[in-house]
């Protein structure tokens, strides 16, 4: 028998499940829980057990320790669900930071309070070097890696709630961010012409795509005659110096992309740039080829595309202008031609249109104005020659 239930008292069971043997003395493990309530609450809670103990997630409650917990969840969760640069954000946050301050405690009996004091700690002189406090947005990515956590632990049945709840998050001012105006995009893109990234920037600014899509875009992702790129993959070069693809992380993310004739103009452009390269080296471009790649025919390093775009931007004196508002900038110009934000959400692959409202509502009340404009001139009557006249 694995496990079975004891009646203890009023409203009171014990459950009992086995562990299985010690390999020391061969004697069974077990462990004792105690449930209050109903004969059916003991039940449900040994079924849970040994839910846990067939998945390996099962951990013996009062004496796991918060870095025992966290450990096990970077290896049986967050690596095999999460994509490798979500996972090295987290693990760099687990190892260098949660371990070190809270890592000691004992899982069940981790409080508010405690979790608070980290908080604290860490913006009066958390950095691991020793040579100041971390900023209030890295501690708030300290409080969602260890909530995520502590409510995995939750639905394990290893805690009763999340004492992360319970926590005052620090709160900061999200950095504004901005976007190129119809003459700055002209201006940006003739003097990337003296760069070799011009495609991959101009394919950013017409498409909206991610760093990470572009650059594990394939030739045989796009189609030229139809002008339509597939994003099936994005590119993450982890801390080791390993290039990993893996598919988008939403279903949303996982999309059809119409390209602008002259995107596809750009792209045919590189694509005989590349292949006249190729040749000069004896290589025949193959149709599984990266499309955006080094001399050598390697990835680019994302960090890379990063720098030189900040180089280009203070060049033309955009100085501010991230990358990512070239992502930013696709949609607010979409938006503000009238475009509809479902397609917008498509185009940039959003989970859900509430995502791109949110994150464009600054473009909408402009938007909310011409619409309430145009109703205008459909419906009241206009004057000509003194008279009033109805639309047509």
């Amino acid at each position: 028998m694995r496990g079975h239930i004891t009646k203890r008292g009023e409203n009171s069971y014990s459950v009992v499940i086995r562990r299985g043997r010690d390999p020391n003395t061969g004697k069974y493990l077990q462990s004792w829980f105690t449930v209050k309530g109903t004969k059916k609450d003991a039940e449900k809670k040994l079924a849970e057990l040994l839910h846990q103990l067939d998945n390996g997630v099962f951990m013996k409650p009062g004496k796991t320790s918060l870095a025992e917990f966290l450990e096990r969840w970077l290896t049986d969760y967050v690596w095999p669900n999460l994509s490798p640069r979500t996972a090295e954000g987290y693990e760099h946050i687990i190892r260098k930071h949660l371990i070190p301050g809270l890592g000691n405690m004992v899982l069940t009996q981790l409080k508010p309070e405690q979790l608070q004091r980290y908080y604290s700690a860490k913006l009066a002189a958390g950095r691991c070097d020793g040579k100041g406090a971390l900023s209030a947005r890295t501690v708030r990515h300290h409080h969602v890696t260890l909530h995520n956590a502590l409510q995995s632990a939750v639905k394990c049945g290893l805690l009763s709630r999340n004492p992360a709840d319970a926590v005052s998050t620090p709160r900061y001012q999200r950095p504004e961010w901005h976007t190129l105006s119809e003459d700055d995009i002209s201006t940006l893109l003739e003097a990337a012409k003296e760069t070799p990234y011009y495609a991959l920037f101009y394919m950013a600014l017409f498409t909206g795509m991610r760093r990470s899509e572009l650059l594990a875009l394939r030739w045989s992702d796009v189609d030229l005659l139809l002008c339509q790129v597939h994003i099936a993959q994005t590119l993450h070069h982890l801390r080791n110096g390993e290039f990993v693809l893996r598919p988008p992380k939403t279903a949303k993310g996982r999309r059809m992309v119409s390209l602008s004739p002259s995107a596809a103009l750009v792209l045919a452009e590189h694509r005989q740039k590349q292949e006249a390269i190729n040749l000069m080296q004896g290589i025949t471009l193959r149709e599984d080829d990266l499309i955006f790649t080094g001399l050598n025919g390697h990835p680019i390093l994302p960090d890379t595309i990063t720098h030189a775009w900040i180089k280009l931007v203070r060049r033309t004196g955009l100085d501010g202008i991230r990358f990512h508002d070239a992502r930013h900038t696709h949609a607010s110009l979409m938006l503000k031609q009238g475009v509809h934000p479902k397609i917008v959400q498509e185009r940039l692959g959003h989970a859900s249109i509430a995502i791109t409202l949110d994150t464009y509502s600054h473009v909408t009340p402009g938007l909310q104005e011409a619409a309430a404009a145009r109703f205008d001139e459909l419906v009241i009557p206009k004057r000509k020659n003194g008279v009033l006249e109805k639309l047509c």
